[in-house]
């Protein structure tokens, strides 16, 4: 057998043993970390996620950089909340000069105004999500964005999708039970911005904010004073800190009203990996465990 031969033998033999080359992810960008973990839910490894506000960011107050904008042009596909939570999300889209498909997560949700009684206008609450009912509207959207962009992963996706719903029914039915048994009289709560008015019509609570649904609004004098006085006459047992807001505006409302102080809650972001809240279900069973600690005592 001459080189020639010998060669092209030896060649075959390599390719056959690494096999069909391995397709390349699917780039997505997510723009916050809430639906970065759900995108990763239902996408599993054919992904390859980018979130543009990381673990405990705020995406009310996000300035995109270059980098950003570079890593939504080479997506195939951006996942928004919509609602108006990321005003800056059409700016870049923009500027990038993409051509990924786009996914609006809270499309067809049907959003409730925001009105904290102290004077904020009224403004839609774009914090859907803290509904698990609208997470799963959410898990939907993204499943079918993907298949749409990949229908090759059509049943990765369907079937990571209907596991994952299966897992937010049962996060439901233990967030409901958590807290079914507090009272009717301490069913109230203070946080620092306005981001729980779906999960207060969900399951059953209400909060005051001295902020309205952006953490960047700016709460007055007259805002904490009128909160302090409602939090003394009511008696609401607690006050929140989450973590994408300054902890002082929290500290001093449970100072002058007597409340307590609660502990760290999660509105807009999840923490980072390791923390107490590093995917939306743990988010969600850790936010449920510090009202429930509070408000039962």
């Amino acid at each position: 057998m001459d080189g020639l031969r010998i060669g092209v033998l030896l060649l075959a033999l390599v390719l056959g043993c690494s096999g069909p080359a391995r397709a390349e992810p699917i780039r997505v960008v997510a723009t916050f970390s809430i639906l970065g973990d759900l995108v990763r839910q239902v996408g599993g490894p054919r992904l390859a996620v980018t979130t543009l506000v990381g673990p405990n960011g705020d995406a009310h107050s996000f300035v995109p950089a270059p980098a950003d904008a570079q890593a939504v042009a080479a997506a195939r596909l951006v996942v928004v909340n919509g609602l108006g939570f990321e005003g800056w999300i059409d700016r870049l889209i923009k500027a990038s000069g993409t051509r990924a498909a786009l996914v609006v997560a809270a499309k067809g949700i049907v959003p409730i105004e925001a009105d904290d009684g102290h004077g904020h206008d009224h403004a839609i609450d774009p914090h859907a999500w803290q509904n698990v009912a609208n997470a799963k509207r959410y898990v939907a959207a993204i499943r079918d964005g993907l298949t749409g962009v990949d229908p090759e992963g059509r049943a990765a996706y369907e079937a990571n999708a209907t596991a994952y719903l299966a897992q937010l029914d049962a996060l439901d039915a233990e967030v409901r039970a958590a807290l079914a048994g507090i009272p009717e009289a301490r069913r109230r709560i203070v946080t620092t911005h306005d981001a729980f008015g779906y999960f207060a019509r969900a399951y059953g609570l209400r909060f005051l904010a001295p902020q309205g649904v952006s953490s960047q609004s700016e709460a007055t004098a007259r805002d904490v004073a009128a909160i302090v006085r409602q939090v003394r006459r009511d008696r609401i047992p607690a006050v929140f800190l989450e973590n994408v807001s300054d902890p002082r505006l929290m500290q001093q409302i449970a100072r002058e009203s007597g409340a307590k102080a609660g502990g760290r809650v999660f509105s807009d972001a999840l923490s980072e990996p390791g923390g107490p809240a590093p995917t939306y279900v743990e988010m969600m069973r850790h936010n449920v465990r510090e009202f429930a600690a509070a408000l039962k005592e």
